[in-house]
């Protein structure tokens, strides 16, 4: 599966990859897609059989699944 987590911080996003990439998950930031918002406009994207959430940073703003060039919202700071 290909998930994009977003972030209220760039902090938050560096140490949520480098905490992917630890436990070898292919993990990459990048800008925020378009069709996504962003406040630190800063994401990471990353491939696994599940969300990792334990390994996502505490200023997490939504993490999304990516299919087909469209994003499903599987839960947000708003929503835990």
């Amino acid at each position: 599966m290909q998930y994009v987590a977003t972030f209220h911080t760039h902090l938050s996003a560096m140490l949520t990859c480098q905490a992917l990439q630890g436990r070898n998950v292919a993990a990459r930031m990048t800008p925020v897609p378009r069709a996504l918002s962003s406040s630190c406009g800063t994401c990471v994207r990353y491939e696994a059989a599940d969300p990792c959430r334990a390994l996502l940073d505490a200023d997490l703003e939504a993490v999304y699944e990516e299919q087909d060039g469209s994003y499903g919202l599987l839960f947000s700071s708003d929503s835990h």
